[in-house]
């Protein structure tokens, strides 16, 4: 079986979990709003005051999740793409958004012009990617896709998954590797799973606390740019 099924599979592993990160999770919702914060902050900091007329493309974008939080802060639907491997996604994608753009696609060939995407989105897509020109190819087509004056967004693992042995952490060497020739502004973001499940069921405020750590983040939330 080549990586490509293997991605599938992995991905489709994941429905298994999906109660994990509920909504109705305290600590999955508290770790939702800080990264949302960072986001708005990080795109201000970036010169983004309005995602209005923005074009957004998510690589790997499942149900749509990502896209429809640039929904609630002021994009254009028909401004918002996603592609993913899995056709079952795309499908629950279209259902639950009718006015955005999906495809069901592989993400080493993407069928848009160069420079067509003012943000492209890179949410917990590579640690299932564990073959490395694979990776690369991805990187290099999120590039091609990205304005000049765009960014990418990525969020995703920087340690390795104890409970998950089918993904794979991407630290800042790699990334750097993965982007060469962009610049790289990184932040932690998000309380290990694990210990964010106990604390968040006690006190928020513990939960808050313990957050400011840095070693217990477990995600990069990163600003891509083309040099």
């Amino acid at each position: 079986m080549n990586e490509i099924e293997e991605i599938k599979k992995r991905y489709e592993k994941r429905k298994n979990i999906s109660q994990d990160y509920s909504f109705f999770s305290p600590w999955y919702f508290r770790a939702v709003q800080e990264r949302e914060r960072k986001i708005i902050a990080l795109m201000g900091k970036n010169g983004i005051d309005t995602l209005c007329g923005k074009k957004i493309l998510d690589i790997g974008c499942g149900n749509g999740d990502w896209l429809r939080m640039f929904l609630r802060w002021g994009a254009d639907p028909e401004n918002l793409y996603g592609i993913d491997l899995l056709k079952k996604r795309i499908d629950f994608a279209k259902k639950l958004n009718p006015n955005m753009n999906f495809i069901c696609t592989d993400a080493q060939k993407i069928a848009f012009r160069d420079g067509t995407f003012d943000i492209v989105v890179l949410a917990t897509c590579f640690t299932s990617v564990l073959e490395n020109e694979i990776k690369r190819r991805i990187a290099q087509e999120a590039i091609r896709v990205l304005k000049n004056e765009g960014f990418i967004l990525w969020y995703d693992f920087r340690f390795n998954n104890p409970r998950n042995p089918d993904v794979k952490g991407i630290g800042k060497k790699e990334i750097k590797q993965l982007f060469n020739g962009c610049s790289c502004d990184f932040h932690l973001v998000t309380l290990a799973p694990l210990l964010a499940r106990i604390l968040a069921a006690v006190s928020g405020l513990l939960c808050d606390i313990i957050t400011i750590i840095p070693f217990l983040r477990t995600h990069y939330l990163t600003i891509i740019k083309k040099e």
